[in-house]
């Protein structure tokens, strides 16, 4: 009988745990300056909003590669998982942008934002 030896993964948390850390830092960061720059109306929303929208997503897309083990699957389990989400979030992201354009108009007259 074969004894399989234990492997610690300490190293390989903190590199995570360290690149989750720097992304949420840049978020906070954003969140708090809030650059004139970025102000500007991209698609759909400002470009602030959307280096949020992706700044959230990479790290919801890490922490499913690392801590749900997905780089240990079977590719098309991966992309089973990993393309419907990113499918529904980009729904989801779509129709709040769409329905909070319209309650901003809808509500521009009405409310000093």
């Amino acid at each position: 009988m074969a004894a399989h030896a234990h492997e610690s993964n300490t190293k390989r948390i903190w590199i995570v745990f360290g690149i989750l850390s720097v992304i949420t830092l840049v978020e906070v960061y954003l969140g708090i300056i809030k650059p004139e720059a970025l102000h500007l109306h991209g698609p759909g929303t400002s470009w602030l909003n959307w280096i949020f929208i992706i700044l959230t997503l990479a790290k919801a897309y890490g922490i499913a590669w690392v801590f749900m083990h997905l780089e240990g699957e079977k590719k098309w389990f991966r992309r089973s998982i990993v393309w419907t989400a990113v499918f529904l979030i980009i729904y989801l992201v779509t129709l709040l942008l769409i329905e909070g354009d319209y309650l901003y108009d809808t509500l521009a007259p009405l409310v000093k934002w």
